[in-house]
């Protein structure tokens, strides 16, 4: 199996003229089994810039969204529409849809900002998964990923709408991308809201493969408290990954002090980064 991946959406951008950057986060992925898009950014960057990067949206087999806030969904219906001649299927959790909120900007609406039934009636196809999901050979989905270490704690400014008002968001539809590859797990995040040591580990068990070759996406350290940093990249370094690759939500100080403790097994995944394994 080799894998490719072609970033298209991210907070930076450099030396890829016409390339836009934007908050989010999306990733095109060509692999032997089929091309796929994972997240879809915030909207404003994903047509542009695939066609600067000369990746063809058309071509993907399926569309897989990380979670629900609207910095991995905003570009669905671009997306969703670029493939208007056949159903795409789109790869979620049921709970794609939930009605997340943030609230240090005064109950800012972050979910999907288009209705099931438009995605729908533009030919999306959803798929639900909660498990750890095969969806090509070697191409695994996380599901919902158990949150067991005693450090990696969600956001407290992350809200969801219910009956009984706003109550946290432990974004539990949080799921990755993992590979199987000759060299060991290839493996995406989206956000890293389950964790990022709890994703890495939950990835090696259900395989019952060891090494893990390469990480990219966000990271989700920024907003955290400095104990979890220092235990996150601690845990980082005991799989002894071949390369780390960070992106978006892992913030600009974390980013730093990721490229001092990995040296040149690190890279930041901007817009236009191509990742090969």
């Amino acid at each position: 199996m080799t894998v490719k991946v072609t970033v298209l959406s991210e907070n930076t951008v450099f030396g890829n003229l016409g390339a836009i950057a934007e908050h989010g986060w999306s990733v095109f992925i060509e692999t032997d089994h089929g091309n796929y898009l994972f997240d879809t950014g915030q909207g404003k960057a994903l047509l542009n810039n695939a066609s600067v990067l000369k990746k063809d949206l058309s071509t993907i087999k399926g569309i897989i969204l990380s979670h629900h806030h609207i910095d991995h969904t905003g570009g669905l219906m671009d997306a969703v529409k670029a493939v208007a001649s056949k159903e795409i299927d789109v790869y979620c959790h049921p709970d794609i849809f939930k009605d997340g909120y943030l609230t240090r900007s005064d109950y800012q609406h972050i979910g999907v900002p288009f209705s099931k039934a438009a995605l729908e009636s533009n030919g999306a196809n959803f798929t639900y998964n909660t498990a750890f999901t095969e969806i090509a050979p070697t191409i695994y989905l996380s599901g919902e990923v158990p949150r067991l270490t005693d450090f990696e704690f969600g956001d407290t400014d992350i809200v969801v709408k219910s009956n009984e008002g706003y109550i946290k968001d432990e974004v539990m539809d949080d799921q990755s991308i993992i590979i199987k590859t000759p060299k060991g797990l290839f493996v995406i995040l989206g956000c890293s809201h389950a964790g990022i040591i709890n994703i890495l580990n939950y990835a090696m068990k259900m395989t019952g493969e060891e090494r893990i070759h390469t990480v990219i996406g966000g990271t989700h350290l920024w907003t955290v408290s400095e104990d979890q940093k220092e235990r996150s990249i601690k845990g980082l370094k005991e799989f002894e990954l071949e390369r780390l690759g960070v992106s978006h939500c892992t913030g600009f100080e974390v980013s730093m002090r990721l490229a001092r403790e990995f040296g040149d097994k690190f890279f930041h995944c901007n817009v236009g980064t191509v990742v090969s394994v």
